[in-house]
């Protein structure tokens, strides 16, 4: 149980909405995204304390703010969202998390799932050999050198780009086109260096993955075919961040963003929220070497699309194109960033955590490719490898009221330890492949770690998004093949 404000008192604000009203040392008010139903089926209580002890926090703009998908995380809760003014405000790792920019990317296809069906088993067996899974995965022929990380660090996934993994139109089609400004490498540990260089192109363990769904259901058909998602075709979602690289990053920091708070005199109810001000030198070397594994995650996912595209022409016997094999979007959901939004009438600029949430912005932002401005960005939300994914779009809703956010997941209702334990008697393996979804894993104790009960139904999460306004369902997508640490 996170220390800080106990015994959460809450009063529901409207039918998608609880609010947690300022008392004590709260600067806002906190605001949770959850539907009366979803509370009956369990409310992570720890996860509340902890809306309420981020509204502690100098310079917070708003108030503290939680998806429906949120559950107990460091420091801030996972599923959290919450927006610091750039002269007053703070930067804190925890509203980050340890893996920076963990995020998904989506591709779609021209594929049919009846073309592939027969190819599926040997599609994931492809995936799986083209891509390093499970914990310390490792490119064996892919060391980086420190001049290289840097410019990894720099550059993002254009440096991927540069030297022959994809092509130049997918950049037009990620998160500020796939390189947050203001990285540098110098402010960077030799240790998350050491830890880096050889995991580009790695997916990693735990809930990362690489998944080939098929898109069953067509909510908005004129969003669905600007995204070029049609039903009955083939998906490819990565779900992975910056590896061992932006782990690292964030275990350096926190004991010198810990120092900093103190010196600032700033009240911490819980120390695992520790922050430095924003313009303080601590604050600003944290964001450089932030938006360093931020841009690392960016270069490893656009890696990890190219091993995807060359599984599917290896098994398949066609080029990539040819299969319409293209960048939907790639987000990021663990990440702090220099935004502007409006404020009171006003534009300021903010520097907006999202921690297990997702940017979601409306038809006309500057920030969108062309081929989205009329429509809005999408809003990608991977459910468990058992049930679904959608695609939503974002809103003028979410612009006004979580700046521009959305959830960016089911969200845990089992702790790992837990799921691990319920699973040891099951043959989670087989109950997937009854569902016709077949599954590789690295590691034994994925499967029980990452089994379908261990989340809550993503149909409930996005529902409540979709019915509060914040994003609009687009897709529905249904697993077919999995690959995981």
């Amino acid at each position: 149980m996170p220390k800080g404000t106990q015994n959460i008192k809450f009063e529901r604000l409207d039918k998608d909405r609880i609010l947690i009203p300022k008392t004590g040392a709260m600067r806002v008010d906190g605001i949770v995204f959850v539907s009366e139903s979803m509370m009956k089926k369990g409310m992570d209580d720890a996860a509340l304390v902890q809306v309420a002890n981020v509204a502690t926090l100098p310079g917070i703009v708003g108030a503290s703010l939680a998806m429906p998908d949120i559950h107990w995380g460091y420091g801030f809760p996972i599923g959290g969202v919450a927006a610091f003014d750039e002269h007053d405000g703070i930067i804190s790792p925890g509203g980050v998390g340890y893996d920076i920019n963990c995020g998904v990317r989506l591709l779609r296809s021209d594929l049919s799932a009846d073309e592939i069906k027969d190819s599926l088993p040997a599609l994931v067996r492809a995936l799986f050999a083209w891509i390093p899974t499970g914990v310390g995965s490792h490119q064996k022929e892919m060391t980086l050198s420190k001049h290289e990380i840097a410019e990894v660090s720099k550059k993002g996934a254009r440096w991927a780009v540069e030297r022959g993994f994809g092509v130049e139109e997918d950049l037009a089609f990620l998160e500020e086109q796939g390189c947050i400004r203001g990285a540098s490498f110098d402010v960077v540990s030799d240790k998350a260096y050491e830890r880096g260089r050889k995991q580009l192109g790695t997916l990693g363990s735990g809930n990362h993955f690489v998944e080939i769904g098929v898109v069953e259901e067509v909510y908005d058909e004129k969003v669905a075919s600007a995204f070029g998602l049609e039903k009955g075709k083939v998906t490819v979602t990565i779900h992975t961040g910056s590896r061992g690289f932006g782990h690292q990053i964030c275990t350096d920091f926190i004991p010198i963003m810990d120092k900093a708070a103190r010196n600032a005199g700033i009240y911490l109810p819980d120390r695992q929220l520790a922050c430095a001000p924003i313009r303080s030198s601590e604050g600003q070397r944290y964001y450089q070497a932030m938006a360093s594994a931020a841009n690392f995650a960016f270069a490893n996912r656009q890696i990890i699309s190219d091993e995807v595209r060359r599984a599917f022409e290896e098994v398949l016997g066609r080029s990539w194109r040819d299969m319409g094999l293209r960048v939907v979007y790639d987000v990021a959901h663990n990440i702090a960033k220099r935004e502007v939004h409006e404020v009171g009438g006003r534009k300021v600029t903010l520097y907006v955590h999202r921690k297990g949430a997702t940017r979601a912005l409306a038809a006309g932002h500057e920030a969108l490719p062309d081929a989205y401005k009329d429509v809005g960005q999408p809003v990608l939300v991977p459910g468990d490898m058992g049930r679904y994914s959608y695609v939503l779009v974002g809103s003028e809703k979410a612009m006004k009221d979580t700046f521009a956010s959305s959830c960016h997941g089911a969200g845990r209702v089992l702790s790992r330890h837990e799921a691990i334990r319920q699973g040891k008697k099951r043959d989670i393996k087989k109950e997937l492949k009854d569902k016709g979804i077949l599954v590789m894993v690295a590691g034994s104790e994925t499967l029980a770690e990452e089994m379908p009960d261990a989340y809550k139904d993503v149909e409930d999460v996005v529902e409540v998004v979709h019915s509060s306004g914040i994003a609009k369902k687009v897709v529905k997508i249904r697993p077919m093949g999995v690959i995981k640490g």
